[in-house]
């Protein structure tokens, strides 16, 4: 197989794993209303603790990162085992398409979640110390702020910051390009957030 050809096949690998959408997956399971009908209609951990189940919650947001990270493992381990000269390329694309399957799954006519959990996954499998920084950024603004949209956005800023003062440039354009899509699907909270209409991490609405 040539080189773009097994790019592609690394994409859409990524993009199948990434396009799995386990929220909605589990609370059909546990026999709750269907996500989309519900607070956001959005079908990441955020809107499955809406339906008051804290488990459901928190399988689906352990689930959308893991998902991100098998699809850069998997495909940086395919590049290895076929000799493909470039395994970081393929994991890169991989994680490329597992972020845009989540953000734009093919089976919800491309409605998908808002990508946090599926953009630490990414990370966590291409250097895991960025997914160390941008958890440790998330929380600290979350903490100070009480805004979990605010805390994401801001991460995602300060991850392709770290990559590239590090000398990682290849992973620092790939989520430069990530956090841009990350905040176009956050274009709704940016604005409520502008308004000081937006949610804050614990507060009953």
């Amino acid at each position: 197989m040539s080189g773009d050809g097994f790019l592609i096949v690394a994409f859409l690998v990524g993009y199948l794993l990434g396009s799995i959408p386990f929220g909605l997956v589990l609370t059909k399971l546990a026999g709750t209303e269907d996500l989309r009908a519900i607070g956001s209609g959005n079908i990441g951990a955020t809107n499955v603790l809406r339906t008051g189940r804290k488990g459901l919650a928190a399988a689906t947001l352990l689930l959308d990162m893991l998902k991100g990270t098998a699809a850069v493992v998997l495909a940086g381990s395919l590049a290895q085992a076929s000799g493909y000269n470039s395994v970081p390329n393929a994991a890169m694309i991989a994680a490329l398409g597992a972020f845009l399957g989540h953000l734009f799954p093919v089976w919800l006519k491309f409605k998908g979640g808002k990508g946090v959990a599926t953009y630490i996954g990414v990370l966590l499998g291409l250097f895991w110390p960025a997914a160390l920084v941008f958890c440790v950024v998330w929380l600290a603004t979350a903490f100070t702020s009480r805004y979990s949209s605010l805390a994401a956005l801001v991460a995602s800023v300060v991850t392709p910051i770290f990559l590239w003062w590090f000398g990682h440039l290849a992973l620092a354009s790939l989520f430069s390009v990530l956090t841009l899509l990350l905040f176009y699907k956050h274009r709704e909270n940016i604005k409520r957030l502008q308004a000081g209409t937006e949610g804050r991490i614990g507060e009953k609405r």
